[in-house]
């Protein structure tokens, strides 16, 4: 099957030439910037996560402008590590380019290939099978439930992770019998973080905390919740609550006693929820 060529943009390739220019300058030693000089892929790693969530928050905000300019920012790092790369000999920004159009080509039979698939569950299994044999590792169906689920503990953020390694134990059978058992865990594992906060070193209440944070994972997955977006809705509503609390404030609000930001806080509620 014969892939439709579709027409040089030679705007957008002279605009992304044009980035790339800028970014060797900045990476010149001889009269770039400072900052720019001493970074490693190792510090800019901090940025690519916030730049990609930012990216996130935009497109959920539906601001085409907002969209935009947070996309140049990811794409801003994907250029400075590859011109660091490249720096060392390691690889450049063509073979970043070239190795994921082979891979979408080689992921995709379907498009680019002769083979014929009739679901989107069709086109997940073949992808899968694909990685697998690129990466030299048995069939999806054969891999061993602790490989997958190491995967995500490793390359997710951690309630992304949690979420995945919980969906998929109970796929392979390790899984209460009813949502009863999962409140009983929850509340076994919060007695063992209160303990642990009154008896037990800081690094035994760490992993008592982590302990409690997994088992209402559980809680959301057996409600098909997403705990990300739930704490980030809560992380929303606390700063516009805030926000409401300093417009109503007339002093700043580490001037006022708990029981006046009570009252502050709770008219900021009551005027949000209108």
């Amino acid at each position: 099957m014969e892939s439709k060529q579709i027409p040089v943009n030679n705007e957008a390739l002279a605009a992304l030439q044009e980035l790339i220019n800028v970014v060797a300058k900045l990476r010149n030693p001889d009269g770039g910037c400072p900052w720019d000089l001493e970074q490693t892929p190792q510090t800019l790693t901090p940025y690519v996560i916030e730049e990609a969530y930012e990216v996130v928050d935009a497109i959920k905000s539906g601001d085409k402008k907002a969209i935009c300019e947070e996309l140049g920012d990811l794409l801003l790092q994907v250029v400075l590590q590859a011109q660091i790369a490249g720096e060392h000999q390691q690889f450049t920004l063509k073979e970043v380019a070239e190795g994921i159009s082979e891979k979408l080509i080689r992921r995709h039979p379907h498009v680019f290939g002769d083979v014929s698939v009739q679901s989107v569950d069709e086109v997940r299994q073949n992808w899968e099978q694909i990685k697998a044999v690129e990466k030299g590792e048995p069939a999806p169906e054969n891999q061993k439930l602790t490989s997958k689920l190491s995967s995500y503990a490793r390359k997710l953020p951690p309630l992304t992770a949690a979420m995945k390694i919980s969906q998929k134990a109970a796929e392979a059978g390790f899984e209460w019998e009813n949502i009863d058992g999962v409140w009983d865990k929850v509340r076994e594992e919060l007695q063992e973080f209160q303990h642990a906060l009154a008896h037990e070193t800081p690094s035994e209440q760490q992993a008592e905390l982590g302990d409690l944070f997994f088992s209402l994972i559980q809680i959301a997955r057996w409600y098909k919740l997403d705990p990300s977006e739930g704490l980030q809705g809560t992380n929303q509503r606390f700063i516009q609550r805030l926000q409401k609390m300093e417009i109503f404030a007339d002093r700043p609000l580490n001037d006022y006693t708990l029981d006046e930001l009570e009252q502050l806080w709770q008219k900021a509620k009551t005027e949000l929820s209108k």
